[in-house]
C-alpha cells in the first residue's frame, strides 16, 4: 500500500471514528434533576414581557388585531422611540423645515399614536429627548453636517429654554387630548441609549461636554413634564451599558441622585427607572461580554449608592442582532429573534436571568411574521405568553439535585406561587448556543408544596418546541421553491421576514394558512397525586425546547 492509499484509509477510519462518536453524543440524553420548594417564598414577580417596541415613534390609529394570537393581551407598555423630534418625519411642527419659527407646534401624529397605543389596551411610554433639527439649528449648521447614524439630530438644543417650551407644550397638548388623570398613567423616556455617540453628543466636544448636555436635557425634560403632568410623573432613561460608549453612564445616575439641576438649581433629578440595551451577536456564538444580571447589578448598584432607591430596571431593546444567513443588505434581524425553535430556549434563558435579577422588563420588537403583530406568531411569542402568567406570582427556590454530564447544555428551571389563584407554576429550558449539536434532557421535579392538600391536583403542560413552530417548515419550502438568501433585505433568519422580492413575498403568504396549521400550541392536562404537599412532575425536552407547567388544585 503507498502512502497515499495509507493516509487515504487513515482519513476514512478517522472519519467514520469521528462519525460514531458524533452519533453518540448527538443521541445521547442528559438527566436532569430539580427540587421545587414553595414553602418560603420570595419576591412577587412582575410581567417581564410586558413592554414592546416601536422604531418608528409612531403607532397606527386603528391598529390590526390578532385574534389568535394576541400580543397585546400581555403588553402594558408600547414603547415610541424617538416620539418628540431627530427629523423632518418625527419633529412635531407644522412646517419642520422653517427654520425660522420656531413655535408652530403640531403634536396631532403623536396624539394619533398614543390614541392607537390605548385601542391595544397598553399604556404609551413615549421616548422623548431627540432635539428637533430646528432647535439646534445653529449647531448643525456649525457642525456642517445633517443627521446621525440613526437619521436624527444627535445634537442638544440651541436654546435650552425653547426646547423647554416645546416638551411643555407636548405635555399640555397631550393632557389636552387624553386628560390628565390618563397621562400620568403613562410612561417617559429621555432618549435612547444616552451615552451612544450615534444618537447624542457636543459636536467636536470633549465626552464630559456630552456628558454635562444629556444631563441637562434630561433635566429640562423632565422639569417640562412635571410642569404640566405633576411631580409624581413617571419617567427614567435608557443607557447602552451592555457595550462602551462615549461616556460612563454612571456619571448620569450619579447626577440625578446628587448631582445639580440643571433646570431648577436644586440637588438631583426625579429619575423611576433605568434601562439599557443588550445584544448578542448570532446563534452559534459566545454571548454578549456583560451578562444582564452583571448589567442591572452596575445600574442598580450605582443607583443606590446615591440614594435612588425603588426604582424599576429594564432592557428597552436587544436580543439578537443578526443572523447566520445575510440578506441583500445585511445580516440584521429586524425583529431581533430568529424565526428556529432556539429563540425559544434563548428567551426562557433570558426569562430567567431576570427573575434571578430582579429586573422589570425586557422590551421586545415583534411577535408575529407579516409585521405589525399580525400573521402567524414566532416561537418567541409562545415563551412571552406563558413567562407573562408569572406576574403576581412568588418565587420558589429552585435547586438542582441531579445535572447532565456530557455535551453541557444550560438546562434550568424557575418556580413561582401564585398564592391568589393557588398555582404552581414551572419554566424549564434546553439551551445550548451551539446550534448543531443536539443536547436531548429528560427533566424530574420534585416538588415540595405545602399549599396543596392531599390529593388530586391538576396538571396543564406546555410544550413550547418544533411541533408548535412554523419556521422549519418554511424552511424547507424556501428551500424546495429556491427562495434564495438575496430575495431577502436583512437575514432570512428572522420570522418576520424584509422582502426585497414582491413574488417571494407573495410565496409567503400564500403558505401562511399552511403554517398556521404548524404554529399551534396545544396545552396537555393531566393530574398528579399530593401527599404531605409533595408530588413529581416530569419532561423530556428537545434541544432548545421550553417547557411551561401549571399546577392548580
Amino acid at each position: 500500500m503507498s502512502i497515499k492509499q495509507c493516509f487515504a484509509a487513515f482519513l476514512a477510519f478517522f472519519a467514520g471514528l469521528w462519525g460514531n462518536v458524533f452519533t453518540f453524543f448527538n443521541n445521547f440524553v442528559n438527566d436532569y434533576t430539580f427540587r421545587v420548594d414553595t414553602a418560603v417564598l420570595g419576591e412577587t414577580l412582575p410581567n417581564v414581557k410586558g413592554h414592546l417596541n416601536t422604531f418608528s415613534g409612531r403607532f397606527p390609529e386603528d391598529p390590526p388585531i390578532n385574534e389568535v394570537y394576541n400580543p397585546y393581551e400581555f403588553i402594558d407598555y408600547i414603547q415610541l422611540m424617538e416620539c418628540s423630534g431627530g427629523n423632518a418625519a418625527r419633529d412635531l411642527f407644522r412646517d419642520p423645515d422653517d427654520f425660522s419659527v420656531i413655535d408652530d407646534y403640531d403634536f396631532s401624529a403623536l396624539i394619533t399614536s398614543c390614541r392607537g397605543v390605548l385601542k391595544t389596551g397598553a399604556k404609551p411610554l413615549l421616548k422623548l429627548g431627540n432635539v428637533p433639527a430646528k432647535l439646534s439649528r445653529r449647531t448643525l449648521a456649525a457642525a456642517g453636517t445633517d443627521l446621525g447614524d440613526f437619521d436624527v439630530n444627535v445634537y442638544p438644543p440651541d436654546d435650552y429654554n425653547e426646547y423647554y417650551n416645546y416638551i411643555k407644550a407636548l405635555a399640555q397638548a397631550l393632557v389636552d387630548a387624553f386628560s390628565l388623570e390618563e397621562v400620568r398613567a403613562w410612561r417617559f423616556g429621555v432618549l435612547t441609549e444616552y451615552e451612544n455617540a450615534q444618537w447624542f453628543h457636543v459636536p467636536g466636544a470633549d465626552p464630559a461636554q456630552s456628558a454635562q448636555a444629556y444631563c441637562k436635557l434630561y433635566d429640562y425634560t423632565v422639569q417640562a413634564l412635571i410642569d404640566v403632568i405633576g411631580d409624581d410623573v413617571f419617567v427614567g432613561a435608557h443607557s447602552m451599558s451592555c457595550s462602551e460608549g462615549l461616556w460612563d453612564e454612571r456619571e448620569f445616575i450619579r447626577h440625578c441622585g446628587t448631582g445639580t439641576n440643571y433646570a431648577t438649581g436644586g440637588t438631583g433629578a426625579r429619575l423611576c427607572y433605568l434601562s439599557a440595551s443588550y445584544y448578542e451577536q448570532k446563534p452559534g456564538k459566545s454571548g454578549n461580554p456583560v451578562s444582564i444580571p452583571e448589567i442591572m447589578a452596575l445600574l442598580r448598584g450605582t443607583a443606590e449608592s446615591v440614594g435612588l432607591n425603588d426604582l424599576l430596571y429594564g432592557v428597552d431593546e436587544g436580543r439578537v442582532l443578526t443572523g447566520n444567513a445575510s440578506g441583500r443588505n445585511s445580516d440584521d434581524l429586524p425583529s431581533r429573534t430568529v424565526g428556529d425553535t432556539w429563540q425559544a430556549a434563548f428567551d426562557a434563558r433570558l426569562v430567567k436571568q431576570m427573575f434571578d435579577s430582579g429586573m422589570d422588563y425586557f422590551s421586545s420588537w415583534e411577535y408575529c411574521s407579516q409585521g405589525g403583530n399580525v400573521g402567524n406568531p414566532l416561537i418567541s411569542y409562545f415563551v412571552a405568553k406563558h413567562a407573562a402568567d408569572f406576574e403576581g406570582a412568588r418565587t420558589a427556590s429552585v435547586q438542582t439535585e441531579k445535572k447532565g454530564a456530557i455535551l453541557k447544555a444550560d438546562v434550568n428551571a424557575s418556580a413561582a406561587f401564585d398564592e391568589n389563584a393557588n398555582t404552581l407554576r414551572i419554566m424549564a429550558y434546553n439551551y445550548r448556543n451551539k446550534v448543531k449539536y443536539r443536547s436531548d434532557a429528560e427533566l424530574t421535579f420534585r416538588v415540595n408544596a405545602p399549599q396543596f392538600t392531599d390529593g388530586e391536583a391538576r396538571v396543564t403542560m406546555y410544550m413550547i418546541d418544533d411541533d408548535c413552530n412554523w419556521f422549519d417548515e418554511w424552511r424547507a419550502d424556501r428551500k424546495a421553491l429556491n427562495i434564495t438568501d438575496d430575495k431577502f433585505a436583512w437575514s432570512p433568519d428572522d420570522g418576520c421576514p424584509n422582502w426585497v422580492d414582491e413574488d417571494a413575498r407573495q410565496t409567503f403568504l400564500q403558505l401562511s394558512d399552511k403554517y398556521a396549521d404548524c404554529c399551534r400550541l396545544e396545552p396537555v392536562t393531566t393530574t398528579v397525586t399530593v401527599k404531605d404537599g409533595a408530588f413529581t412532575l416530569s419532561a423530556a425536552l428537545d434541544p432548545f425546547a421550553v417547557v411551561f407547567f401549571e399546577v392548580t388544585q
